[in-house]
């Protein structure tokens, strides 16, 4: 069953929301990470332009590779997909029942994202590097 959080890149960003307002309501935060990308395009156009270009550079969240590892296959998470998104000018526009696949432009390495937790928690940091 989809379980969209949406919202258009139109929309200005809020302001004067609580810790739990933003981080704690039915979006679990998501929000919150799509206009801290929005703001980082704006201060960061060298990041937003990797972005822009199918790059997944590593960011505060889980799911960001700096590197080809021998496992082609990683997981993230979707608050990672949010800023992306942000950092990107896009609209927020994440199912949190379902996976998406990306796969990173510079790397080739294919980063899923995940709402399990579990997947990426404990992954494997990139210690298997590809030299």
């Amino acid at each position: 069953m989809s379980q969209r959080i949406h919202r258009s890149i139109d929309l200005p960003l809020r302001t004067g929301l609580n810790r739990e307002e933003l981080w704690d309501a039915d979006d679990k935060g998501l929000i919150k990470c799509w206009e801290i990308g929005r703001q980082r395009a704006a201060r960061l156009p060298e990041l937003a332009q990797q972005c822009l270009a199918d790059e997944l550079p590593v960011l505060g969240w889980k799911g960001g590779v700096s590197r080809g590892l021998k496992k082609r296959e990683k997981y993230g998470s979707l608050k990672y997909l949010a800023q992306w998104q942000g950092l990107r000018g896009e609209d927020l526009d994440v199912d949190v029942a379902e996976e998406r696949a990306l796969t990173c432009s510079r790397t080739r390495m294919v980063v899923t994202f995940t709402p399990d937790r579990t997947k990426y928690f404990n992954q494997v940091a990139e210690v298997d590097a590809v030299e």
